[in-house]
């Protein structure tokens, strides 16, 4: 799983990947604090350990994963956008989606979904759609 990806490429791939976790959170129209707090849970303690990257700035890669999320939430963007750059993104890189990265983002946007009282039926169709691209 530890596959080098250049900084470039790094940045990149986790800002597709959070994208992909504001759409998971978002597409209810409303992102909850208990899905931020269980996304920046999972990104220090597993995504962070995945590639051994930094960005400019010293800060590993994996917290662009956080820091578009962000941005995307204060932004108020369009959490099916959102879904669909990431979905092109994974088209167009398919060869950095191993199975153990594919298994952590199911597991990510799965607790994602699940951080606040269980799954609504907005966040079912996105997880069916994810596990589809998978």
């Amino acid at each position: 799983m530890n596959k080098p990806l250049n900084t470039w490429a790094s940045k990149e791939f986790y800002q597709s990947i959070g994208k992909l976790f504001y759409a998971v959170a978002a597409i209810d129209k409303k992102v909850r604090k208990d899905e931020v707090g269980k996304l920046k849970e999972i990104i220090k303690k597993e995504w962070v350990p995945v590639h051994d990257t930094l960005d400019e700035f010293g800060t590993d890669t994996a917290y662009q994963i956080e820091i578009i999320f962000d941005w995307l939430e204060d932004d108020e963007q369009n959490a099916n956008e959102a879904f669909l750059e990431f979905q092109e993104y994974k088209k167009n890189h398919e060869s950095f989606f191993e199975p153990p990265i594919k298994k952590l983002i199911w597991k990510t946007a799965d607790s994602i979904a699940s951080a606040f009282s269980g799954k609504n039926k907005s966040e079912l169709i996105v997880l069916s759609k994810l596990k589809s691209i998978l």
